[in-house]
């Protein structure tokens, strides 16, 4: 199946571009800085948003070496299904991440300790981008971390700037990484930390 993976992946981007987001899966330098941050102790609530083919997931399961519980939120049912089967234990919601709530309280789980994504966000309204943002920080715990990937190509253009806007105004801090150039494309991973309190819209 990992020989396969970037010619599905392919397919799936070409048939849906704006859900899938990359031409290729994240590659393993940039999937070990995403999990990074993931609590090193204990038994931390991870969730894993797009998790696409499992690239990202091996690191996060990796770090956290079978301590605590990993949820991964696909809304593509095909990609979903196959990461099933590469981690027939996994917890696999085919789902949206705004309703990262309900599928947490479906589950009987509590606050979360650190979210890895790659969704694309550039792809998303500045609307869809903060509902998913706020459902984020109201199930994270005060000392969460959330992480999420974005590429040079994309970096300085309008439509990540209006996300970058949205990062900020969720969470007190918000720092990319260094450039990722062993990656297709080349990327910059954002650590934001300490979700800020919801306030009425």
């Amino acid at each position: 199946m990992q020989q396969n993976s970037g010619a599905a992946f392919l397919q799936r981007f070409i048939k849906n571009p704006a859900q899938v987001g990359a031409i290729a899966p994240t590659s393993p330098a940039v999937s070990r800085r995403l999990a990074e941050p993931i609590p090193a102790t204990g038994d931390p609530l991870v969730v894993e948003l797009g998790p696409g083919d499992g690239a990202i997931t091996e690191w996060i399961q990796r770090r956290l070496d079978g301590r605590g519980h990993l949820l991964a939120i696909e809304i593509d049912p095909v990609f979903a299904e196959a990461l099933q089967r590469r981690y027939p234990t996994l917890d696999v919601a085919v789902a949206d991440a705004g309703d990262l709530a309900s599928l947490l309280a479906e589950r009987g789980l509590g606050t979360v300790d650190a979210v890895v994504s790659a969704l694309p966000w550039t792809t998303f309204s500045d609307e869809q981008t903060r509902r998913i943002l706020r459902a984020l920080a109201s199930s994270m715990s005060p000392d969460g971390v959330f992480t999420t990937i974005t590429y040079t190509t994309a970096r300085l253009m309008p439509p990540w700037r209006r996300v970058l806007a949205a990062l900020n105004d969720t969470f007190e801090s918000v720092e990319p990484s260094r450039a990722i150039w062993a990656n297709l494309p080349p990327a910059f991973v954002y650590e934001a930390r300490r979700p800020r309190p919801r306030t009425a819209a």
